[in-house]
């Protein structure tokens, strides 16, 4: 099975190669990540407020998303999950939502 030769915002190569180099655990670790965070922004929203749920939420995500290679989100997720690491969520509001619109995004 082969894999893209480029994807806008993946590392793919650096993937699969976590991956044992095997392009099918790609697909398959690809595959549940889609399934698995569907409904994750639903779920997202609903634990604004409430830093502790947040950043959880906000974890899970970028370790999956550094797992299949997904850069640029993962990138993102760290620098929210970060900024509610050092304080509630909305505390800085000029920091936080442009944070949470580059996961968004």
């Amino acid at each position: 099975m082969s894999i893209p030769d480029s994807l806008e915002n993946f590392d793919v190569p650096a993937a699969v190669a976590r991956m044992l180099d095997q392009p099918a655990l790609w697909w398959q670790a690809l595959g549940l990540f889609v399934e698995h965070f569907a409904g994750w922004e639903d779920s997202w929203q609903a634990a604004h407020g409430d830093a502790t749920n947040e950043r959880r939420l906000v974890h899970a995500l970028r370790s999956a998303a550094a797992n299949v290679g997904a850069t640029s989100l993962s990138a993102s997720a760290a620098a929210l999950e970060e900024f509610l690491l050092q304080g509630p969520a909305g505390t800085v509001a000029s920091v936080l939502e442009p944070l949470r619109r580059r996961v968004q995004e």
